[in-house]
């Protein structure tokens, strides 16, 4: 898979997914870095067939009305680094499957949802 990782996600998180087999670039390899507008995230996922890793509800609501970008939506809370880092390699094989066939997967302290 391939990923574009969200601003306010750790840019370790990119070598986590690397660890894991997967492509990854953070917002801050970008031209704008951090201050990239959602929209210009959303293009360039889109041209580069990327998940978008966010915890940002604005991509979600983009998702909802346009159907872009494909998402992998955070929905932990305020966790530490370390937790977020375990869970994501607990999860990943789920999370890969899941992009296969779908569009928007989200993660959670508990579970992985496939949204449809």
């Amino acid at each position: 898979m391939r990923f574009l990782v969200d601003a306010q996600l750790p840019v370790k998180l990119c070598s986590w997914l690397t660890e894991l087999g997967h492509e990854a670039k953070h917002t801050l390899e970008l031209p704008l870095k951090n201050k990239t507008p959602d929209h210009q995230i959303i293009e360039i996922a889109v041209k580069e067939d990327r998940f978008v890793v966010s915890k940002d509800s604005d991509f979600v609501q983009n998702f909802m009305v346009f159907g872009d970008p494909k998402l992998l939506l955070i929905n932990t809370g305020n966790i530490s680094n370390e937790k977020l880092e375990k869970l994501l390699k607990l999860n990943m094989s789920a999370i890969s499957e899941a992009g296969i066939g779908h569009r928007f997967i989200e993660l959670t302290n508990e579970l992985i949802v496939v949204h449809q």
